[in-house]
């Protein structure tokens, strides 16, 4: 280990001395972990990010003002969508894609180095529970649906096929997220194919451009965003890992989407056979204010504007359809090729621009107490996963529906969006449309047919999670439950209250005899009966 004057003489070289300024005080054992965190950083690296930091923080916000004119819609023909055109299309888009799959050509990757900060939790995301009858975390969901869509591809071909599952967490992440997915057999998945690796870590920097002190023997440190996936992939190797397991596409997502459908079949092989390189699921913006980043084009190359970027008088835009001109909503759910990461990790990723983004970062005051601010007092850089659109050769965007792919869990149930509440609803409404879609029947207390219908979806289906357990909404052990892709008996049955909650009743599903196990089974996992799409529990 470098001695203190040797790491003083390179802290002043950056301009952050001050880091020191506490070292006398500390106990051998903090004062030696202090040196070691601070050797780890290279002075002139450690320069140029904190003036990068102060400099970008300083920049006026809102748009480039020549960004309108740059500005353009994706081209129809770099578009796709996974409800209109031609269903037999579709139907050869799944089919490329179950066929990847089955040679274990496919694999997924997901962003889960965050922390839970806005959602009031200190551990990672992917433990939380929504309030599901089944009790299932966000990463029990997404185990099952790995192992759905490997059993629905190897049933397709005959074959035993592997999904690998990459996870980048970060230092916050990591450990807890071990533990947990060890406490539960890994939800029954093969751990040699559960591959865990951490991103890299930034000093947190004040408006002034100081790096903070988090404690006296502690400098704040945070995730470099999901945009670390790509110097993470060269550190550990996953590359080298995926190419030994004949890995070719790589589908990757954010742990919060509640809806996400991992390797989606329709959506890795439109864009195998698109012959994409990197490819963005999109959804169409709900209002043109919609505090989401744009998929378009800026002088003709694909990209993702942030929303804060876009002028009012774009945003409200609208194209000949009388939509939206700028309506491809971005939700962090992409493909890429092996070979396009291999060129990202060792070309290109030193030209990506690292986000500003100002934080409430715990520190300490100029007499060394801590402090928690009420207050954003400082700056975080962070790069974004989608920031290598405009290096793809051939990239595509693919059109999904809201309701039934993209409900995120951002904020505490205080807020009135991207809660616990809106998550778990979006779930239970999307398994109430597989029920009836399969034949199922809604009755009231009285065997009187109910709407098809309801007038409020989201209501009723919440409605029905807050009631007794019934066979088909019963906890499961929080280990993993059942396997998913067992159907469940003809006859299902709960007592929600519905609507506003004034009053009570009990209500059957009844399944026609065609469909009792369909029902059943997509109650339980499994995919709407239309689209084989891997499934929730």
């Amino acid at each position: 280990m470098a001695s203190e004057a040797d790491l003083r003489a390179r802290l002043q070289r950056a301009s952050q001395e001050h880091l020191l300024r506490f070292c006398a005080e500390l106990a051998p054992e903090p004062r030696a972990a202090l040196l070691a965190q601070l050797e780890a950083l290279e002075p002139e690296a450690l320069r140029q990010h904190c003036q990068r930091a102060a400099a970008a923080c300083a920049r006026p916000p809102g748009p480039p003002s020549d960004l309108a004119a740059r500005l353009q819609p994706l081209p129809p023909e770099r578009v796709g969508s996974a409800t209109e055109g031609d269903p037999q299309t579709r139907r050869l888009w799944e089919e490329e894609g179950f066929r990847q799959i089955a040679l274990n050509k496919v694999a997924v990757l997901l962003l889960a180095g965050g922390q839970g900060t806005r959602l009031g939790v200190t551990y990672p995301k992917g433990m939380y529970q929504v309030g599901l009858p089944s009790q299932k975390t966000l990463y029990q969901l997404q185990a099952e649906r790995i192992r759905r869509v490997e059993q629905l591809a190897g049933e397709r071909y005959g074959t035993h096929c592997t999904v690998p599952w990459y996870i980048m967490t970060s230092e916050f992440t990591l450990g807890p997220t071990a533990k947990f997915f060890k406490e539960h057999d890994f939800f029954h998945l093969d751990p040699n194919n559960v591959i865990m690796f951490e991103q890299r870590m930034l000093p947190a920097v004040s408006f002034d451009g100081r790096a903070i002190l988090e404690r006296k023997d502690k400098v704040a440190m945070a995730p470099d965003g999901n945009g670390g996936l790509y110097s993470a992939l060269e550190d550990h190797q996953i590359l080298e890992d995926m190419e030994r397991r004949g890995v070719e596409f790589v589908h990757v997502y954010c742990v919060d989407n509640i809806l996400v459908r991992l390797a989606d079949p329709v959506f890795i092989g439109f864009c195998v056979l698109r012959g994409a390189d990197c490819g963005a699921k999109v959804v169409e913006k709900a209002y043109p204010e919609e505090p989401v980043g744009v998929v378009c084009q800026v002088d003709g190359v694909p990209q993702v504007v942030e929303y804060s970027e876009i002028s009012p008088e774009v945003a409200h835009l609208r194209a000949p359809g009388g939509g939206l001109l700028y309506n491809a909503g971005n939700i962090c759910n992409h493909f890429f090729t092996r070979d396009f990461l291999r060129t990202v990790t060792r070309e290109l990723e030193p030209l990506l621009q690292p986000h500003v983004a100002v934080k409430k970062v715990p520190c300490v005051d100029e007499h060394g107490h801590p402090v928690k601010p009420l207050q954003p007092n400082g700056i975080k850089m962070e790069k974004f996963v989608f920031d290598v659109l405009p290096f793809a050769k051939n990239f595509v965007a693919f059109q999904v529906l809201r309701e039934e792919e993209f409900s995120p869990l951002k904020n505490a149930d205080s807020a009135d969006r991207d809660s616990p509440s809106t998550s778990r609803r979006a779930l239970l409404a999307q398994h109430c449309r597989w029920a009836l879609r399969a034949g199922a029947r809604f009755l009231d207390a009285h065997g009187t047919r109910l709407l098809e219908q309801p007038r409020d979806w989201r209501n009723s289906c919440e409605a029905a999670s807050s009631g007794p357990h019934s066979s088909w909404m019963r906890p499961l052990p929080r280990s993993c439950g059942p396997d998913p892709c067992q159907p469940r008996g003809p006859r299902l049955r709960t007592q929600p209250h519905l609507g506003s909650g004034q009053g009570s009743c009990s209500a059957i599903l009844a399944a026609n005899r065609g469909a009792q196990n369909r029902a059943g089974f997509l109650l339980r996992g499994g995919r709407p009966p239309t689209t084989r799409a891997p499934g929730a529990g």
